[in-house]
This record gives structure tokens, C-alpha cells and sequence, in this order.
């Protein structure tokens, strides 16, 4: 029997082939995506247009689909990357990059499999890495990306990009000494990352505090130099610059609670591969931290993202958390 022609003309089987096809590398791409742009929202698009790109192709004629696919998102984000930076340039406050809800390393409550899982492992994508991300140029940080998150030889990122095999050595070179500084404020790249169970550790002692108005409680986990960074994109009240010192911090901190309304509720969830905090009135997320960890043992840089467009991607992953507020 004949399958009946899909909407493109091709045989039904044949369209949806392409279709098991894509969505075997869709989590993949994501993870890409997301690596390259810093933002959920933009992946998710950059992995829309590469299925109307693989859609419209001669699949006959792709011998390796998934480094097709890689290719085509790569040269997505790296058209994206040259707008976003003209757009972050003119950004209210403080850019930070949009949170992604993923399990973390002993923390119960993560949600079930999906197709941002790829985005998360540990530090590999923690906030703190993809601002250092941020240094690079758009092509130093394909390259950086496709070799340390996805294990691609030169030779093969050299295909990806259409580039020399040489140049994307000296590409990576620039891009691993850059991202091996630390960051302004002092914040190490991932590898000095602490044991996730110290995090998690002081972040359910910070929700705590945070409950019960322990200033005291805070100040014993807050190092002595802490920054606290707010990213409301002008769409919502934030602190337009760094709060710095953990004094200063405090204050901050006492009088965000003096304006928070009732039903407000905190939860401990993985937030890019690590515990993090997940701000929310019922099932509506306001807010989402990540934290950084010093070599002292206490927080010393906090990422609050509160701005609304930031959180359509954290909001639908909050739903399959159970309801664990504090």
C-alpha cells in the first residue's frame, strides 16, 4: 500500500522519517543553541529554523544528519550573535543569560527528561560560563563550544564553520586562555567549581534565611565581598548596577523583602546543572538565581534574573517540579 503524500509532497513515511530524525538530534541541538546564544528562547528559534531548513533539504544527499544539522544551527547562532551583541549593548541594567530549569547533582525534584537536558551538565553551562562566553568573538566561541561541550575535532569544526583546520586551532587557543581568566569580580572558570553538595548545601541555607528573615543566617553564608547581580531588562523593578559587599547586600536583600507580597515562595532547583533558586508566586516564576561558590565556601556572586521574557522557558520547566516552596 502506498503512503499518502504529505503535505510537502514527499510520502507520508518519508516526512515522518525526517521528522524521528530531527527529534532524535533535537536535544543536541538545543544544547548547542543555547551554548552559542546564552538564551533559551533564541535556541529554541535557531532549532526551529534548522527543521525548516532540514524539512526543505535533499536528505538523500546528507550522508551524516546530525553533523548537518550541527552546521546549519551553528551558522544560525553565529547570524543571531552578531544582532544580540548590538541588542545587549543597549540593554537596561545588567545582561544575564537566560536561566534553564535541569537536574543537578543530588537535588531532588528535577524535572523528567526533555529537550533542554542536553543544555545542563554540572558547570558546563553554568551562568558563570556562558558570561565568560561572552568575551568571545563570535567564531572563537563556536569553535570553543563544538570542541569542550561536544567533543568535535578540529577537523570536523573546521567543516562546520567552513574554515581552515589551523585557523580553528588558533580560534580555540584564544578562546580557552580568555575563558581560563576569571571573571571581573572574581569569579574562577568552572573548573574550580566546589562540590556540588557544598552548593546545594548553602542554597537551601540561603532559601531558609530567606523564609524566615534570617539576616543573621544570611550574613554567615554571604562572603565579605559578595556581588549581587539583577537583570529585570527595564521590564520590571531591579537593581540597575551590581550591589556589592555583603553589607550592602543585606540592606538589598532586607528591602526586597519589605516590597515582596504575600504568596511569595522559594524553591531549590537545578538551575543550569546546578542548585539554584527559583523565585515564584504560585506556578508564575519571578525570579531565578544562580549562585557561585568561593574558594572560602561562601557565596560570592549571586545571578538574579526577574525579567518576565527571561522566565517563559524556566516557567514551563517549573511545572513538573513538585510543589517544594519555602
Amino acid at each position: 500500500m502506498r503512503s499518502h503524500p504529505a503535505p510537502d509532497g514527499r510520502p507520508g513515511s518519508d516526512a515522518e522519517a525526517a521528522a524521528r530524525e530531527f527529534t532524535a538530534h533535537r536535544p543536541r541541538l538545543f544544547g548547542l543553541a543555547y551554548r552559542m546564544l546564552g538564551s533559551a528562547a533564541e535556541a529554541e528559534d535557531a532549532v526551529q529554523d534548522a527543521y525548516l531548513r532540514w524539512n526543505g533539504a535533499d536528505r538523500d544527499a546528507v550522508v551524516h544528519p546530525g553533523a548537518w544539522l550541527a552546521k546549519v544551527v551553528t551558522h544560525l547562532c553565529l547570524s543571531r550573535l552578531t544582532s544580540a551583541r548590538a541588542t545587549r549593548e543597549r540593554y537596561t541594567g545588567t545582561w544575564l543569560p537566560e536561566p534553564v530549569l535541569s537536574p543537578a547533582p543530588g537535588l531532588l525534584g528535577a524535572p523528567g527528561a526533555g529537550p533542554s537536558e542536553a543544555a545542563e551538565s554540572r558547570d558546563d553551562v553554568s551562568t558563570a560560563l556562558l558570561l565568560l562566553l561572552e568575551r568571545l568573538t563570535p567564531a572563537e566561541r563556536a569553535v570553543y563550544v563544538l570542541r569542550e561541550a561536544f567533543g568535535y575535532p578540529h577537523r570536523e569544526i573546521a567543516g562546520v564553520l567552513d574554515l581552515g583546520e589551523a585557523h580553528c586551532r588558533q580560534l580555540y587557543g584564544r578562546a580557552a586562555r580568555r575563558v581560563a581568566e576569571p571573571l571581573g569580580d572574581g569569579v574562577a572558570a568552572r573548573f574550580d567549581a566546589p562540590a556540588p553538595e557544598r552548593r546545594r548545601e548553602l542554597v537551601e541555607s540561603f532559601v531558609a534565611a530567606a523564609r524566615d528573615g534570617d539576616l543573621a543566617g544570611l550574613e554567615r553564608i554571604l562572603a565579605r565581598d559578595v556581588v549581587w547581580w539583577s537583570d529585570g531588562g527595564g521590564r520590571v523593578r531591579a537593581a540597575l548596577r551590581p550591589v556589592r559587599g555583603r553589607d550592602h547586600v543585606l540592606r538589598f536583600l532586607a528591602g526586597v523583602a519589605r516590597r515582596t507580597g504575600e504568596g511569595t515562595s522559594r524553591t531549590v532547583a537545578g538551575v543550569n546543572g546546578a542548585p539554584g533558586i527559583v523565585v515564584h508566586v504560585g506556578g508564575r516564576i519571578v525570579g531565578v538565581a544562580s549562585v557561585a561558590v568561593g574558594a572560602d565556601g561562601l557565596i560570592n556572586e549571586v545571578w538574579f534574573v526577574s525579567n518576565p521574557d527571561k522566565l517563559v522557558h524556566a516557567t514551563r520547566r517549573f511545572a513538573t517540579y513538585p510543589e517544594s516552596g519555602a
